[in-house]
């Protein structure tokens, strides 16, 4: 009879530690990825939000729109473009209010969106018809854009950089 009380102690001191283990590891793993805090609801509005930024950025483009562009970028904005150049955003801004970058069609694709924390990052392809200070834009481009969530918890643009997708055998 002792045996079998022991036996069911032990048993129930496993099970205790086991549900513990299991407790902690479960906290661990959300403290060691912080882009799936806040979990699944965060995350799906998050991307909610970045999906509509990238809309408003498309739109503003074919516009013109400079205001609704300004409310994308942030301050700190930089881009580098397929030419290599670097583009702050008050030249950005002064590009599109002067028409030096016009474009007539940009559809997009394959958009890929991940998650670090309060950083986005943003790949997609571009096909374009346009122009800008460089000269015709029109082609299919790959492009990463970054986005930070600011203090007001606004996802705001800080980077962009795009490429040209040449196909086998394209020259420069």
């Amino acid at each position: 009879m002792l045996g079998h009380l022991n036996s069911s102690f032990a048993s129930s001191c496993r099970n205790v530690a086991l549900g513990l283990t299991l407790a902690v590891m479960l906290t661990q793993g959300s403290a060691q990825h912080p882009q799936h805090g806040g979990g699944f609801g965060k995350k799906h509005e998050s991307r909610r939000e970045i999906d509509q930024s990238e809309a408003s950025w498309r739109t503003a483009l074919l516009k013109g729109n400079a205001a609704a562009m300004e409310a994308l970028l942030a301050d700190d904005y930089m881009a580098i473009t397929p030419s290599g150049t670097l583009q702050t955003k008050d030249q950005t801004l002064a590009n599109l209010r002067s028409g030096r970058v016009h474009f007539t069609a940009l559809d997009l694709s394959d958009r890929k969106v991940r998650f670090y924390g309060t950083t986005a990052l943003v790949t997609s392809v571009a096909e374009v018809k346009g122009a800008g200070p460089e000269g015709d834009l029109s082609g299919r481009y790959r492009y990463t854009r970054v986005y930070v969530q600011d203090a007001h918890g606004s996802w705001k643009i800080v980077s962009f950089e795009a490429n040209r997708i040449r196909e086998p055998g394209e020259h420069r």
